[in-house]
C-alpha cells in the first residue's frame, strides 16, 4: 500500500467535507486483512484533532462522520458532541440491513434525536453486493426514512447499483424534506431525475477519474443548488491518489475537478456548496 498522499494546495475559500467516517480512519473500528485502505489509514496513527488539523490546513473547516452500523453511530455521536466541526449521521448500512432489528432502529432513531447528529445514514440499498437480502435491505430502508422524517434530520442514501429502485422506494414510502445521495453514482439522466425531486448529490472521488465521463456529465446536469462534496474517507480517493487512504483534506482534488466541470472559480463553488450544508445539516 502507498504512503499517505501530500497536501494539495489549499483553497482559497472554506468548504466541507459532507460524508467520511472518521471511526475507521482513526481506527475505531480496526480494519480486516481484506481492507487495505482502511488498514493503511490507521496506520498512519491518526486522531480525530489531527484529521480535523490536516483538513483546516487546506481550507477544509468541517465534516460530517457518518455511521453504518449502531457501534459506528454511537461512536459519530459522541465525536459531534466532543468536536464543534464535526456532525454525525447514524445508520445501518444496506449490507448490514440483517442487522437492524427493532431494538437496533430504535436506538438509532434516539441517536438522531441528538443535536450533533444530522443525518440518519448512510441508508439506502447495494445490490453489487448481497451481504445482506434485497427484502431486509428494503425494510431497513422504509424504516430509516421513517426515522428521518421523525427527527427531521436529512436522509443520507448509500446507492449502489439500484439507482431505480432507491428512487421508487422515496416516492412510494414518501420522502423526508432532505435527502442526499452520497457519493453520486449516477449518470445524466439520473442527476435529471434527483434534480426534478429536489434530492442533494454528494460527489467524491472518482469523478475524477479518467473513466468516470457519466460522473462528469452527471455534475453537469446537477444545478449547484443541490450539489454537495465528500471523501468517502478512507475510501474512494481523488486522482492522483487512486489506490491510496483518503481523508479529508484531499477534498480540494475533487473540488477543482468539479468547479471545471460547472466553469466555475473554485471558491465559488465552494461558497455554494457551505450553503447548501447548511440548507442540508443546519448551522455550524
Amino acid at each position: 500500500m502507498s504512503k499517505i498522499p501530500a497536501a494539495p494546495e489549499p483553497l482559497s475559500a472554506p468548504v466541507f467535507d459532507s460524508h467520511c467516517h472518521l471511526d475507521i480512519m482513526v481506527g475505531n473500528r480496526q480494519a480486516s486483512s481484506g481492507d487495505p485502505v482502511a488498514q493503511a489509514a490507521q496506520a498512519a496513527s491518526s486522531t480525530v484533532r489531527g484529521i480535523l488539523d490536516d483538513a483546516r490546513a487546506v481550507g477544509v473547516i468541517r465534516l460530517v462522520t457518518i455511521g453504518y452500523d449502531l457501534p459506528s453511530s454511537r461512536w459519530g455521536a459522541e465525536a459531534a458532541a466532543e468536536h464543534d466541526d464535526v456532525y454525525a449521521g447514524v445508520a445501518v448500512h444496506p449490507n448490514e440491513a440483517h442487522a437492524a432489528t427493532p431494538e437496533t432502529l430504535a436506538e438509532i432513531e434516539a441517536l438522531a434525536g441528538l443535536p450533533g447528529v444530522r443525518a440518519v445514514g448512510e441508508t439506502g440499498l447495494d445490490y453489487y453486493r448481497d451481504w445482506a437480502s434485497r427484502d431486509d435491505q428494503h425494510a431497513s430502508f422504509r424504516a430509516h426514512i421513517e426515522i428521518a422524517k421523525r427527527t427531521g434530520k436529512a436522509l443520507v442514501i448509500h446507492d449502489r447499483d439500484a439507482h431505480d429502485d432507491v428512487l421508487k422506494v422515496l416516492a412510494a414510502q414518501g420522502a423526508p424534506p432532505v435527502v442526499v445521495f452520497h457519493s453520486f453514482s449516477g449518470d445524466a439522466e439520473m442527476a435529471k431525475k434527483c434534480a426534478d425531486a429536489g434530492y442533494f448529490m454528494s460527489f467524491s472521488g472518482p469523478v475524477t477519474y479518467k473513466n468516470a465521463g457519466y460522473l462528469r456529465e452527471a455534475a453537469q446536469i446537477a444545478p449547484v443548488e443541490l450539489m454537495l462534496v465528500e471523501t468517502d474517507a478512507p475510501y474512494l480517493p481523488p486522482v492522483p491518489h487512486r489506490g491510496r487512504p483518503n481523508a479529508p483534506y484531499l477534498i480540494p482534488l475533487t473540488v477543482r475537478c468539479l468547479a471545471e466541470v460547472k466553469g466555475m472559480r473554485p471558491d465559488e463553488l465552494c461558497e455554494a456548496i457551505s450553503a447548501n450544508g447548511v440548507t442540508v445539516f443546519g448551522a455550524w
